[in-house]
Formats: structure tokens, C-alpha cells, sequence
């Protein structure tokens, strides 16, 4: 609220020229005070113009942009969208017990600039709309005990984007102190086919530690050991580490080279080289019409039968009931369909059950809920005698306690139960189980921007949940083949927003997650790649099975630039993976509706 002016009130013409002169001599005593309070004072923030791209910046939506600048030749650009205010922050070292001026020019409207964990009250100032380029001021005080403190500004959801430039926090520097030491004694533990454990000596002064992979950083630990993993069978590794405070990173360690084992299989047990994927209706039927399972194509190298459903959300008792004769009159008898499972599996290929789906909601909210889904889930794989299990969890399965942050040390039930019940399964059936699962780009990619209710609080804490099931079981996932379709847009590597329709969204869907990537916007906290063999990609089958569509030209447009780094259009990869495992569709009755025009694609691309 606006404060009201104070009224004007008229002086004796005689004080006139008395009062100009004692306030000519207070300005000039004012100005000397302020210049040198100014030599004292140091700009605190890092690269304020973006000048250096979003260098020292954390954000969750943004980019930079040469046009609109305030002033040099690159500013701020971020677009709010949903439950993202489109926040752009970073955490400076401060003085305790200090006075700080943050200020910073924006456009657009409500547009937020700001400062949290002062030590005192947390600060910050907004523009209901600025067309052009305004400035925005605060300031604050810290804390007796106060080092760091973080800067942001932010949008509003939904208004659109804004421009922020020249942000700085003018204050007393703090003492830059050393960089800690060069990290010794860096060891290779233990080695499976795709992780490598690692410890090294603690160093004096050292607030964390950074492990690089071939010279790429590729995570950040507390302590004196750390795992890595998504690494390829038979392959060798160098591997360094480096030691951090807030003075800075020390140099790299000496190295230390591993070599994984060969494994048994690559987690891919009994697949070809590029495999063919498809969910197929068995307990329900829709306009696609009922397939007999003897009926599907030999073209297809994994089936999922779909779906099992369970008796109440949180019961953990999955049942597979097959389409009644009264909706689907061609259905085949049980006994037809076990022997149609067997003699698929005599040409070499996989029949899974697929739990959950739209309308299958699965919460193992508690230990007992958990034995039960093992029980249940481990008597229709025997009754059926299949290969495995795809996990299909969609709507509200999996979401994340508002304490629940770190996606390698999950703490939420539903998560913690999910991954023990996977865990049990797998150990039970041994090495040649199969293990898949078929998230929507809401539970995984959009994790790289916000993962649960956030810092703040406030978003779906559904966001990236099924990134601690997928890392806890990376060892022993068979295949992961995200729903790329019924999706909003995704912002990729490269800073983007990618939206469904063409081949760049599958390209920089599928990118990420054979590149890893930092989740919640936060480089110190990257969730780790998977191995190109345990990637399939998942499209729908035909304009009937879905939105997100991509006609047969796109579906190659994508499989060459991910497997040769050829046809790639404008989102640059990270690489090329020829062993790129292959497709999933939903569905095989969506395609016997198209004329199988999915099945035939994949068929004439790798032959």
C-alpha cells in the first residue's frame, strides 16, 4: 500500500536563503558520507547482467536474451507457466551483521527481486507492471551468524514473461579465505557392471566434495565416498575429486581408473539389440478393438498385458481380470492365453504384467500394503508363468512428503515401499526378470525443474517422483520407456521449452536421460544417465491412442539423431547412442487399428 504525501506547508520568505544554505552543506556531507560508504562496498552478485549466460544463477525457466538489455549486451529472460513463478536465484557469501542494498532493473508484470535467509527479515520489493525497464530496491540486515544469503527474482503464474538485467547486492565483502587442499587417497571400492564405489581422505576446511568422470563433473557428496552409477559393462573409467568451501574448489585429485565388469546381460535379459514394445488390452476393451494375444505380430519383442489393477488404492492386492466375452466377444479362453504366452516366449519374447494404468491407482502407503503387492503381483506372474513386471503408475500413485528432497535417499512410504516390493520381486525371480517401467515426463523429465513441493513449498508434489524409484533400481531395470505423449511442455538440456509434435521433443526427451541431468535446477545435485540399453521411447501408436502423435517420417527423424547424431534439427544432444535399446508404443491395438503403420516403421529402420 501507498503511503499518503505529506502536505506542502508554506515557510517566511526571510529563511528562505538560511534553509537553502543548510541544505546545500548537509547534501555535500551527505555525498561525502555515501562515497565513502561506497569504497567500502563491493558488488556481491555474480555475472548481475548475464553477461556470462545463466552463469551463477539457478532457474527454474530461464534464458538470456540480447533484445530487451538495459544495459550491456545480454539480459534475464524467464517465462512463468503453471505452478512456476519462473524463479532465478543465487546463494552469495555476506558479512554477519552487515547492511546490504539489492537492487536490479525488470520489465514485465509482477516481477518479484529478493532476498532469502538474511538471518533477520527476509526482504523483497515488485512492480505490478513496468513496460519498460525499471529498478527495484531493497534492502537488509544480517544476522549475527548470517554467511550466505540468496538472491532471486521471480514472476507471477500465468502473466507471462520478464526481463531482469544489471541485478546487483552492494555490501561489505566477505574474507575469500583459501580453497581447501587437493583431496589424497582417492580409492576404487567396490565394481558392478555399471557403478563404481569411491572414497577418498577427508580435507581440513572442506565443506564438500565434487567427483569428476572422465574429467566431466558428474555429482557432489557431504562426505568422503561416493557412488557412481549408470556406467556402461566393460568399460573403463578415470575417475577425480575435488574439495570445496566457500572460497572456492581446490584442484583435481590424482586420478584413479576402473574398469566395470561385463555384468550378465546389461540388465536386458534375452533381448535383441533393438527391441520393439507394446502395451496390449487384455482386461478391457475400446474402440481398437480386442487383439488375441496369438494374434500380435512376431515383430514385437515385449508384450505388456494391461493392465493390473488393484482392489482399492491402498490395499497393495493387484488382480488381473481379462476382458469379459460380454465386452470383447473374440476373447480367447485362459487356457488359449497361457498357451499363447508360452509359444511367444519360445520365439524369444517377453510377456510382462503391467501394473497400474489411467484408472489403476497404487499407494503402498504402508509395509503391509507393501507384502501384499509382492504376494499378489508374484501370483499372477506364476499363474501366467510371465517374464516379469512393468510398472505403470500414473494420476496419484507416487508423490513426495514436503520434507522429502533428496531423490538417493527417498523417504516418503509410498516411494520407500514401491522400491523395497521391486527390490523383493527381483531378488526372488533372480537375473532373468524383467524389469520396466512406463512414467509420464511429469514424473522424470520435469524433475530437472522442480522435484516434489519444492523449497518453497507450493508445487505438485508429484513432480519427478518416480526419479528415487528409477535410481534405487537403475541396476535392475530392464528398460525405462517414458510417455512421451499426453504431455505438457518440458524444458530440455539445453534451456528450452519442448512441446509435444515433432521429433525435438522425443530427442530432447530421450537426451536427458541418457545424459543425466541436475534436478530441481540445482547443478550440485545431478540425477545420474542410464545406460542407452535400458532407454526405449514411448509414442503412441496412432492420432486415435493419444495426443503427442508424431507421424513415421518424425519417429526416424528421431531414432537417427539419437543413435547417429544425423537429422537432428535444432536441439543439440549430448551424444549419439547406437545401442539405443528401442520403441514402446501404446498401443499394439491402437496399431492393428492403424494397419500396424508403428510395428512397420520400426521394422524397416532397423531391419
Amino acid at each position: 500500500m501507498e503511503r499518503a504525501p505529506r502536505a506542502h506547508g508554506a515557510g517566511r520568505p526571510g529563511s528562505v536563503l538560511a534553509l537553502l544554505t543548510a541544505v546545500l552543506l548537509a547534501v555535500s556531507g551527505i555525498t561525502a558520507l555515501s562515497s565513502a560508504a561506497r569504497a567500502a562496498d563491493a558488488d556481491l552478485a555474480r555475472n548481475g547482467g548475464f553477461e556470462s549466460g545463466l552463469d551463477g544463477w539457478t532457474c527454474t525457466a530461464g534464458t538470456t536474451v540480447d533484445s530487451p538489455v538495459h544495459s550491456g549486451s545480454s539480459a534475464l529472460r524467464a517465462t512463468p507457466a503453471g505452478g512456476d513463478d519462473a524463479q532465478c536465484a543465487q546463494t552469495v557469501t555476506v558479512q554477519p551483521g552487515a547492511r546490504y542494498t539489492l537492487s536490479g532493473y525488470v520489465r514485465g508484470s509482477y516481477v518479484y527481486l529478493g532476498a532469502n535467509g538474511t538471518g533477520t527479515t527476509d526482504v523483497s520489493t515488485w512492480t505490478r507492471s513496468a513496460p519498460d525497464w525499471q529498478k527495484l530496491t531493497t534492502t537488509f540486515t544480517t544476522g549475527a551468524a548470517t554467511t550466505r544469503v540468496t538472491i532471486y527474482t521471480h514472476g507471477w503464474y500465468g502473466t507471462g514473461a520478464y526481463d531482469a538485467d544489471d541485478i546487483s547486492l552492494l555490501g561489505p565483502g566477505a574474507s575469500a579465505g583459501q580453497p581447501p587442499a587437493v583431496p589424497t587417497g582417492l580409492t576404487a571400492g567396490t565394481i558392478t557392471s555399471s557403478s563404481v564405489a569411491l572414497t577418498w581422505s577427508a580435507v581440513t576446511g572442506a565443506t564438500g566434495y565434487t567427483v569428476y568422470r572422465d574429467g566431466v563433473r558428474v555429482r557432489t557428496a557431504s562426505g568422503t565416498s561416493a557412488i557412481l552409477t549408470g556406467l556402461t559393462p566393460s568399460t573403463a573409467y578415470s575417475f577425480q575429486v575435488t574439495a570445496s568451501n566457500d572460497a572456492g574448489e581446490s584442484a583435481k585429485s590424482a586420478a584413479v581408473t576402473a574398469t566395470t565388469t561385463a555384468g550378465s546381460g546389461g540388465g536386458s535379459p534375452g533381448l535383441p539389440a533393438h527391441a520393439l514394445v507394446g502395451y496390449l488390452h487384455t482386461t478391457f476393451a475400446n474402440g481398437s478393438g480386442y487383439t488375441r494375444l496369438a494374434d500380435v505380430p512376431d515383430s514385437w519383442d515385449v508384450i505388456d498385458l494391461a493392465f493390473g489393477e488393484p482392489t482399492s488404492v491402498t490395499s497393495g492386492d493387484i488382480r488381473f481380470n481379462r476382458c469379459p466375452v460380454t465386452q470383447c466377444p473374440n476373447v480367447e479362453s485362459d487356457a488359449d492365453f497361457k498357451a499363447a504366452i508360452k509359444a511367444k516366449q519360445a520365439a524369444g519374447k517377453k510377456v510382462l504384467i503391467s501394473i497400474g494404468g489411467q484408472n489403476g491407482q497404487v499407494q503402498l502407503t504402508t509395509t503391509a500394503a507393501r507384502d501384499t503387492f509382492v504376494a499378489s503381483v508374484s501370483k499372477i506372474i506364476d499363474d501366467y508363468g510371465l517374464d516379469g513386471l512393468d510398472i505403470d503408475f500414473e494420476g496419484h500413485s507416487l508423490s513426495l512428503n514436503a520434507d522429502d528432497t533428496d531423490f538417493e535417499n527417498p523417504t516418503t512410504p509410498v516411494i520407500v515401499n514401491l522400491i523395497s516390493a521391486l527390490k523383493t520381486l527381483k531378488a526372488a525371480y533372480g537375473s532373468k526378470f524383467v524389469l520396466t517401467m512406463a512414467p509420464e515426463t511429469f514424473f522424470v523429465q520435469m524433475g530437472h525443474q522442480y522435484y516434489g513441493t519444492g523449497k518453497w513449498g507450493g508445487q505438485d508434489p508429484r513432480c519427478g517422483a518416480y526419479l528415487p524409484v528409477i535410481h534405487a533400481l537403475r541396476d535392475d531395470l530392464t528398460l525405462l520407456h517414458v510417455q512421451d505423449y499426453n504431455s505438457g511442455p518440458i524444458m530440455g538440456l539445453d534451456g528450452q521449452y519442448h512441446s509435444m509434435g515433432g521429433a525435438d521433443f522425443h530427442i530432447a526427451m530421450t537426451d536427458m536421460l541418457l545424459t543425466g541431468f541436475p534436478v530441481a535446477g540445482d547443478a550440485n545435485n545431478v540425477f545420474p544417465p542410464l545406460r542407452p540399453d535400458q532407454i526405449a521411447i514411448g509414442m503412441p501408436a496412432s492420432t486415435n491412442a493419444g495426443n503427442g502423435y508424431v507421424a513415421p517420417s518424425e519417429v526416424t527423424k528421431t531414432l537417427d539423431c539419437l543413435t547417429k547424431k544425423v537429422n537432428c534439427g535444432s536441439y543439440p544432444t549430448h551424444g549419439a547412442w547406437p545401442a539405443l535399446r528401442g520403441l514402446m508404443t501404446w498401443s499394439v491395438n491402437w496399431d492393428r487399428y492403424a494397419n500396424w503403420e508403428f510395428q512397420k516403421n520400426f521394422d524397416a529402420y532397423f531391419g
